[in-house]
């Protein structure tokens, strides 16, 4: 995005106050809506970029005040109101509309896991890698209005080809059901100095994952 919410390289935000002993949740609710996130998801009504792309359609002012957990829920209330599942008036009451039918939930107790599968099954494509490690590339200095994994700070800088890592789903149209296109990704590694300017550390690089339709030949 190109809102407030790609805040990769931004300044003047105060400094990041590490806290000792940080507990996983400050609060109840945060641990009720983690859970509930978590929950909803089996449904298969989304997927894991429309769920990134959710927390970009909160209000800048709004992602600004909000904490983390906060975020969430907004992300949650409105997918769960855009994909059909509940209605904003049941929302706002707490109870289900009349004559509205009970979902059988998805997800149970004896199919909770915390961890993913080791190894995901990946799409497949019959398309030969378009960069090659170690070549020069660039990222295209595009500036859409849907969702992007493309960061701001990244468009229009030059890089070498690191590593490639196989073929994944483009987030940029999974994000918004208009299908997975998945394409090459690579790791692509950006001098700081590239990046940030002459002030920067020649010894610093960020390696940033970028996929076919990110990158043009340098």
């Amino acid at each position: 995005m190109n809102s407030i919410h790609d805040m990769g390289g931004m300044q003047n935000f105060g400094p990041i106050l590490l806290e000792q002993n940080e507990p996983v949740f400050h609060h109840p609710w945060e641990a009720r809506v983690y859970a509930l996130n978590r929950a909803a998801g089996p449904a298969g009504k989304w997927n894991l970029d429309a769920t990134r792309y959710g927390i970009e359609l909160i209000p800048p002012l709004d992602y600004l005040r909000m904490s983390y957990y906060e975020r969430w829920h907004f992300r949650l209330v409105e997918l769960l109101i855009a994909r059909g599942v509940v209605t904003r008036a049941e929302v706002e009451s707490g109870h289900p509309a009349p004559g509205s039918s009970r979902a059988t939930p998805v997800m149970t107790a004896a199919s909770i896991s915390v961890l993913a599968p080791a190894n995901p099954e990946r799409p497949k494509i019959g398309t030969a890698p378009r960069f090659q490690v170690g070549q020069l590339v660039r990222a295209r200095n595009v500036h859409p209005r849907h969702h992007t994994r493309l960061p701001r700070y990244a468009r229009g800088k030059q890089g070498v080809v690191a590593r490639h890592h196989g073929i994944f789903v483009f987030p940029d149209t999974n994000a918004h059901f208009a299908g997975e296109n998945p394409q090459h990704l690579y790791s692509v590694s950006f001098s700081a100095r590239e990046l940030w300017g002459p002030q920067a550390s020649p010894r610093d690089a960020v390696h940033l994952d970028m996929w076919d339709e990110y990158l043009d030949l340098a």
